[in-house]
């Protein structure tokens, strides 16, 4: 890889790791929009203020992705969900109190869904 590619690469890798935590957040605050039967507003806006962040730096991130030829859309979401997924089991806590079993699954089904990308749309 020549020294003209490094700087849209990290650009797209940081831009994809703000997308990817912006997301996870928006869900994170999503899944508590309805509390005991009650929407709760504040909830709801912090869920859609993080998405919307998410998204902003998503489309930032393939703007930089334009300028690599060799990564196609399918990686770089990916490489979004792979963020996104890595991030709501941090951030909830909740990873860690997993099964290790099921910390392996989880692992396991990014992997597949890696393979497939890269096989199918890479």
């Amino acid at each position: 890889m020549n020294a003209e590619l490094l700087k849209p690469l990290f650009l797209v890798i940081f831009f994809t790791l703000l997308s990817g935590y912006g997301d996870a957040q928006g869900f994170i605050h999503a899944s508590n929009v309805w509390t005991k039967g009650k929407f709760v507003l504040t909830e709801a806006l912090k869920s859609a203020l993080w998405v919307t962040v998410g998204l902003i730096m998503y489309w930032f991130a393939l703007k930089y992705l334009g300028e690599i030829k060799t990564i196609s859309t399918e990686v770089q979401a990916l490489g979004w969900f792979v963020v996104t997924i890595v991030s709501i089991a941090i951030l909830s806590g909740k990873f860690t109190h997993w099964y290790v079993t099921d910390q392996i699954i989880a692992i396991i089904a990014i992997v597949c869904v890696g393979w497939l990308l890269f096989r199918t749309g890479g």
